[in-house]
């Protein structure tokens, strides 16, 4: 079953610009439905997971585009980077819009080629799994997020609002589009087999698979904390190069994001450590043990995995639009922090996370600690539970976390 997506609309509008598209993200997305979805029947299809045509196209591209001819969807681009000068080469001499649609899983291996051979020539963009509003077919109303209390009653109007225990059924099951549109199937049997697939086949050259795992399990255990890699170095048994070599890996192939801190000239007293977070709730919650939503929810990772759904789901609403996130976290050395700081056209937007479905005034006393950066602060909002869009002070109101 497909589903319509957000970047639907963008895919559009960009390779009307670009003569070549790349989609990145994880495997299993729906990068591949997406792009064939939107290509209907006159654009080519070949995937460089068949192990014939990657052969070709690693010995032989320029006889590989010639059987191949644009307009050409190409799955899984990072099995042959040997083909990236061949398209320069082809677009350079016909700078037709959307000859060349792309994807890969692997930023890490992609990214350099793509940015030395296609520079100026390739539009990139990111897809994670389903959006909340995705899952409600409501990828239009899935604009990127800012707080407003417009914005947040146009989504009201439309989106509906999940209670406790269907939020966190959809934060274990997760968002690749197969486990959490398939109601049957088997959780623990996907994710098993995903990790298995990511391990082997898309990350052999960490060496040592084990302890990879043993890392995995160790950065899915501190998502929504502050990073520490000397700890999560020390608990598998890495050495401190080894654990920034594998974190760069993770963070390249859309598996966790670095949230970085908002820094001012004005202060020296802010903290420059950036936050974890897992991009996929599902393969967190498997990969720390949890056997249900509902010891999910009562367990200690609650708060923590809620505020790693809330993020997830407020930068997917800016990746799918085609758009960068403007998101920081503020933290300074008094402990005082907020989750997050929505940064548009200058303005902060403070942003605060609490598992909670009564609004409070407390949850938001740290906004106050932005006056003295002296920038033009905007409406801000505690995301909790609530089955309503609540004021909860002056420009500060409480949004259902589902609606985001």
């Amino acid at each position: 079953m497909y589903i319509k997506r957000t970047l639907e609309g963008y895919i559009a509008g960009a390779s009307r610009q670009f003569p070549v598209r790349l989609i990145t993200g994880p495997r299993q997305v729906g990068k591949t439905s997406l792009l064939r979805h939107l290509a209907g029947k006159g654009r080519t299809y070949v995937t460089l997971d068949d192990p014939v045509s990657a052969a070709l196209a690693r010995e032989e591209p320029r006889l590989f585009l010639e059987r191949f001819k644009p307009p050409v969807l190409i799955d899984e681009i990072q099995y042959a980077p040997q083909l990236l000068p061949y398209i320069k080469m082809d677009v350079d001499h016909d700078k037709q819009p959307g000859k060349y649609w792309l994807t890969g899983s692997q930023q890490f291996h992609l990214m350099r080629g793509v940015s030395e051979s296609l520079a100026g020539r390739v539009g990139i963009l990111n897809l994670l799994g389903l959006s909340q509003l995705e899952r409600q077919n409501l990828a239009k109303v899935a604009t990127p997020f800012v707080p407003t209390r417009e914005e947040s009653e146009k989504r009201l109007k439309k989106a509906t609002v999940l209670d406790l225990r269907d939020i966190y059924r959809a934060i274990w099951r997760g968002s690749f589009p197969a486990i959490a549109l398939d109601k049957k199937m088997d959780r623990d049997l996907f994710y098993s087999s995903y990790v298995q697939t990511y391990l082997q086949r898309d990350l052999a050259q960490v060496g040592d698979g084990l302890a990879f795992l043993k890392f995995l399990r160790a950065a899915a255990a501190r998502t929504g904390q502050l990073l520490n890699l000397s700890e999560m170095a020390r608990d598998c048994d890495v050495s401190p190069p080894t654990a920034k070599s594998w974190l760069s890996i993770l963070q390249a192939s859309g598996i966790v994001y670095l949230l970085e801190p908002y820094h001012s000239n004005l202060t020296k007293r802010l903290i420059k450590t950036p936050k974890l977070y897992f991009l996929d709730t599902g393969l967190c919650s498997y990969l720390t043990a949890w056997s249900s939503p509902e010891t999910l929810e009562a367990g200690a990772m609650s708060g923590a995995i809620f505020e790693t759904y809330v993020v997830a789901e407020i930068l997917k609403s800016w990746w799918h639009n085609g758009k960068q996130a403007p998101l920081h976290y503020y933290r300074d050395k008094d402990k005082k922090e907020i989750d997050l700081l929505v940064i548009v056209d200058q303005t902060i937007h403070p942003v605060e996370i609490k598992k909670t479905s009564i609004p409070s005034k407390d949850a938001v006393r740290h906004f106050s600690v932005l006056d003295h950066l002296k920038k033009n602060i905007g409406t801000g909002a505690l995301i909790c539970m609530s089955g309503d869009v609540i004021p909860v002070k002056d420009n500060i109101q409480a949004i259902p976390a589902s609606i985001i």
